[in-house]
């Protein structure tokens, strides 16, 4: 009798141990965005920073944007007058795809 509650444990610790290293794969690419938070700019210099996780290749307004081994990203730009939206795009090895955006405007 002590074999088979041996036996459970392990199969019980197994299975756990697959869902906890399955989970990345199960939940797709996220993007976290520090900064800019909606707001306005005066000289038009955006700072974007934040952090992908779970991600193959990143994006921003359709160009490519690198990252650390810990999905960290930043990236300096220039923005016209007026209204402008950050787009970031993130996909997974899976091509699972996820889209953040960020408004700003520009005085």
């Amino acid at each position: 009798m002590p074999t088979r509650s041996i036996a459970a444990l392990f199969l019980l610790a197994l299975l756990a141990y697959g869902a906890v290293a399955a989970w990345p794969l199960l939940t797709g690419p996220q993007i976290a965005i520090h900064s800019p938070n909606e707001e306005t700019l005066e000289d038009g210099h955006a700072y974007i920073e934040g952090r992908a996780l779970h991600t193959k290749t990143l994006w921003l307004n359709g160009a490519p944007l690198l990252m650390d081994e810990s999905g960290n990203f930043s990236a300096f730009i220039t923005l016209p007058s007026g209204g402008a939206i950050l787009s970031l795009t993130a996909t997974d090895r899976f091509g699972r795809e996820i889209t953040e955006r960020r408004s700003v405007f520009v005085n």
